[in-house]
């Protein structure tokens, strides 16, 4: 591992770095909204990307948001950078693995929104890799422009961890396929244009082998959206309905039925997760600051002494997941691919996640616990009692932590399955 640019490196982190001040809009420059004399209808309640920032905007009921949004996905666009990893033929910016990372990098410090989100991590590469020339001309351009934003339909009530279980029904019907079945967890459907879905299309086949991937109009007559309010009283996910939703078999990705290894599709991403870990250090660097200022002391538990050196371990963890960050990246920087590295990075980071927001509330003693962010007793605006209650299911999402032990036990370790 290097961790020094080189001259070629350091050109394009000046570069990226001169485009974000010069591009971002003030909306999404980050605020102190936690220092002195702060508004107190600036900040403290963080939202992800799901219930706000660039993705919410760009539906929102407000011109000057949605105008915003616009705005910085117009700006992207230009130098390619909503899909830096994308081939240049496809519109993409081509970047190498490590210019991906210095971008990821640059863009997390500063607190700039990604745009694109599912369109370009996922249903993009899909499309790139399995998807007719007619399926690339017409959602790639418009994935790349900001002008359809995707969510994923994968889980169902009955198939998360083990989703090769999944029962949503596609049966064919001359060049349509009628949908009918249930998704679950459908983050950011309320705000999508376009959904793409594992179904199952021979029941009779081994469960991996009888499924087809498939995209779809999320106005389509027969698909319903409801919300799920999580234990936060936020709105990040959905459950999806499908009665008799008629989807053109043009709209297959892919072969029927091996569906399964289309999803499975990505492309040569950067995959550090190096922006969960600036994260966690910016708000490491917040509770500091915020500790040392008067209204920190007054709020500060009594014997601070003992959380004193909670946080002195938090921090020093900060640096620790940064640094797997960049040994991931490093390994794809050699031509490698990352394995149960990948899985070490997911699961410290999220545990990680637990740890800051636990040890946060902790260090305010009572006040930790007042969960209105207006309130005169809340300190840091309730941030981190509302951090520890969005934290929970870190452990769970995006292949679980027991799942991720399982991986780093027999790939890392050579352990025998159980």
């Amino acid at each position: 591992m290097d961790w020094s640019d080189s001259p070629e490196q350091a050109a394009f982190r000046k570069e990226v770095r001169e485009f974000i001040q010069t591009q971002l809009p003030d909306r999404y420059r980050p605020k102190d909204a936690f220092a002195p004399g702060a508004d107190s209808s600036e900040g403290g309640e963080e939202e992800s990307e799901l219930t706000a920032g660039w993705q919410a905007d760009r539906k929102s009921q407000d011109p000057e948001k949605r105008e915003t949004a616009k705005q910085w996905a117009d700006a992207l666009a230009a130098r390619g950078w909503i899909a830096p990893a994308w081939p240049k033929e496809y519109g993409g910016a081509g970047l190498s693995v490590m210019e991906q990372f210095i971008y990821n990098q640059e863009m997390a410090e500063s607190g700039a929104p990604s745009v694109g989100g599912m369109g370009v991590s996922m249903i993009g590469p899909t499309i790139i890799v399995h998807g007719t020339d007619e399926q690339k001309e017409e959602h790639l351009s418009r994935i790349l422009s900001g002008e359809v934003a995707w969510a994923q339909g994968y889980s169902e009530p009955g198939a998360g961890s083990d989703l090769a279980s999944l029962q949503t029904r596609a049966v064919r019907d001359g060049d349509e396929y009628v949908v009918n079945g249930q998704k679950i967890w459908t983050s950011g459907a309320h705000f999508a244009d376009w959904l793409f879905a594992l179904v199952r299309t021979d029941p009779e086949a081994p469960k991996h082998r009888g499924i087809s991937f498939m995209v779809m109009d999320i106005k389509s007559p027969g698909i319903t959206v409801r919300p799920i309010i999580d234990m936060g009283w936020k709105h990040p996910f959905n459950e999806t309905f499908f009665e008799d939703v008629k989807v053109p078999v043009k709209n297959r990705i892919g072969e029927e039925n091996r569906g399964w290894y289309v999803g499975m599709t990505l492309l040569d991403f950067e995959r550090s997760g190096i922006a969960g870990a600036i994260s966690y250090k910016r708000d490491m660097g917040q509770l500091k600051h915020f500790l040392e200022t008067e209204d920190g002391k007054r709020f500060r538990r009594q014997d601070f002494n003992t959380t004193r050196l909670e946080l002195a371990d938090r921090a020093v963890e900060t640096e620790v997941l940064f640094n797997f960050a960049f040994r991931i990246v490093s390994i794809q920087n050699r031509g490698l691919v990352p394995n149960y590295e990948a899985s070490v990075n997911k699961m410290y980071g999220s545990e990680l996640h637990q740890r800051i927001s636990r040890t946060g509330t902790k260090a305010w003693g009572l006040y930790g616990n007042v969960w209105d962010s207006k309130s005169e007793h809340a300190p840091m605006k309730a941030h981190h009692i509302k951090d520890y209650v969005g934290s929970v299911p870190h452990t769970i999402f995006s292949g679980s932590n027991e799942i991720q032990r399982n991986v780093i036990a027999t790939r890392g370790l050579g352990l025998p399955r159980g």
